[in-house]
C-alpha cells in the first residue's frame, strides 16, 4: 500500500476540530482511518516552505532512496550547505525522515497538495 500525505492550507481551529471528531469516533469504538496531513497556516508559508527546489529534492530523494545529504547535494548539483538547510526544513515539517544509520529518506509515495480558491 502506498503511503500518502496530503498538504494544504488550514487554520488551527479546523485542524483541532478534525482531531476532536476523530477522538470521539475512537471513543465510540468506530474504526478510524489514518490520515496523514500537513496544513500550513497560509498559502505564503506553504509556498515559502515547499519551493520548487525542495520539490525537486523530494522527488530525487524518493527515486534514489536513503542517502546522505552530501550524496543528495551531488545528485542535485547543488551546494551542500543549501541542501542541508532544505533537508532540515523538510525534516521539521515531516516530509523527510532519517534511517537508524542517519541517512535521509522520503517515507511518502504520494504527496498531494490541494489549494482551494475560495473558503
Amino acid at each position: 500500500m502506498k503511503k500518502e500525505i496530503k498538504i494544504g492550507v488550514g487554520d488551527a481551529a479546523i485542524t483541532a476540530k478534525d482531531f476532536i471528531e476523530a477522538w470521539k469516533r475512537a471513543e465510540r469504538g468506530e474504526k478510524i482511518q489514518e490520515k496523514n496531513m500537513l496544513n500550513f497556516e497560509n498559502l505564503e508559508l506553504l509556498l515559502k516552505t515547499l519551493t520548487p527546489g525542495r520539490w525537486t529534492l523530494l522527488k530525487i530523494l524518493h527515486t534514489n532512496g536513503p542517502t546522505s545529504i552530501r550524496a543528495l547535494a551531488n545528485d542535485l548539483g547543488r551546494d551542500y550547505k543549501n541542501v542541508h538547510t532544505d533537508v532540515r526544513r523538510m525534516e521539521n515539517v515531516g516530509l523527510i525522515s532519517r534511517t537508524k544509520d542517519d541517512r535521509i529518506l522520503v517515507s511518502w509515495d504520494i504527496v498531494e497538495a490541494r489549494l482551494l480558491l475560495a473558503a
